[in-house]
């Protein structure tokens, strides 16, 4: 796959089950944190707060993974997330699973939180 160019750009080339699950997600996210602003970080969507990513999101033959961006916003929900932390920082789902969006904007204010903890 190149290198998206824009999200619109990404998820015009994901299958209907992938775009429609990235696109909740994408959903969930805006609306935790809706003054960030959507990019391509890393060749995947992400959103970015102040000029800096914040969380990213991407598809994957049989999942799709939320990325935090930081290991202390997965280790603070971490009993909540179980099997869906598979990585250091990826939490997955896979398609046709209900997605958490409760925990998910959880998540997503922490890192906001972490964001302002820095500036001050």
């Amino acid at each position: 796959m190149e290198k998206p160019k824009s999200v619109e750009a990404y998820f015009k080339g994901l299958t209907e089950e992938a775009r429609a699950s990235l696109q909740k997600l994408r959903e969930t996210i805006a609306a935790a944190v809706p003054r960030a602003e959507e990019a391509i970080a890393w060749s995947m969507p992400a959103f970015r707060l102040e000029g800096k990513a914040l969380v990213g999101y991407a598809a994957f033959k049989d999942h799709y993974s939320f990325f935090p961006m930081s290991k202390q916003a997965i280790e603070a929900h971490r009993a909540e997330l179980g099997a869906h932390v598979t990585g250091k920082g990826t939490i997955s789902f896979d398609y046709g699973e209900r997605l958490p969006v409760g925990l998910v904007k959880q998540i997503v204010k922490a890192r906001v939180a972490e964001f302002a903890a820095k500036r001050t």
